[in-house]
């Protein structure tokens, strides 16, 4: 079945929309050398209230994922359709966790980038040190390792240590991002990723050469960096250029 007629004829217009954005998601990722393998997942809710999502086969790398290979799952990681592409339900746990606890999260990104997981094994977390920190620093949750997200009761405490955060720290883990949109998820990602790479090369000059940022700039950033502008940059703005980059690169993350 080619990908324009599964399109049209076995999807609505609007999961057709999640689909494209979802796959050109995975493959910026993989663009950007954020990607880890096969392993880490980026999820979004399906339109229409059917408690469905999309996620990666899982086998298949970043830069291979299509609109139409995504597989539409429950809220257990199951196969809603049959589908010979293998899925790695155990790592739906974080995203279930979030979708099910978190109306406005309808997407949700997890990486397991070599920069943000050292600083998510730093005591301090993000050093509010650059601007792309305080952007990011500000909305930011932890939560502490508890092995591979293999058990289902992790999720309770997950949803609680995230809040009302759209950003968080996985300790000894990894980075996460949460999204009305994928625009917005990808936007808060590219801020928290540069962020910690900033702060592992920073940190190799030593911290007795670090210069703070003075005191009250970054509640000025944070206001400045919340509400429907932000919004507007990541859907109107970043989202449609990054999108122009990859129809000039490889548009076949459309099909």
């Amino acid at each position: 079945m080619s990908a324009a007629s599964k399109s049209a004829g076995d999807m609505t217009p609007e999961e057709w929309a999640v689909r494209v954005d979802l796959a050109a998601a995975y493959r910026l990722v993989a663009l950007n050398g954020w990607d880890d393998l096969i392993f880490t997942h980026l999820s979004a809710k399906v339109p229409g209230g059917d408690h469905h999502f999309l996620i990666n086969p899982y086998d298949r790398m970043f830069e291979e994922i299509t609109a139409s290979s995504l597989v539409k799952i429950d809220l257990d990681g199951n196969p809603i359709e049959a589908t010979k592409a293998p899925v790695n339900a155990a790592g739906f746990t974080i995203h279930s966790a979030i979708h099910m606890a978190r109306d406005d999260a309808n997407a949700v990104l997890h990486l397991h980038t070599p920069h943000g997981q050292a600083v998510s094994a730093m005591s301090e977390g993000l050093l509010p040190h650059t601007q792309t920190a305080m952007i990011a620093g500000h909305d930011i949750a932890f939560h502490e390792y508890e092995g591979v997200a293999t058990d289902l009761d992790e999720r309770e405490r997950l949803v609680a240590d995230l809040g009302d955060k759209s950003v968080m720290l996985l300790r000894n883990h990894g980075t996460l991002t949460t999204g009305s949109t994928i625009a917005q998820a990808y936007l808060r990602m590219y801020f928290l990723e540069r962020a910690c790479e900033a702060q592992v090369m920073m940190l190799t000059a030593g911290r007795a050469n670090l210069h703070a940022p003075p005191a009250g700039v970054a509640e000025k950033v944070r206001a400045q960096s919340t509400g429907p502008g932000m919004s507007v940059v990541s859907d109107r703005l970043a989202w449609p250029a990054l999108l122009r980059k990859l129809d000039r690169l490889d548009p076949s993350y459309k099909t």
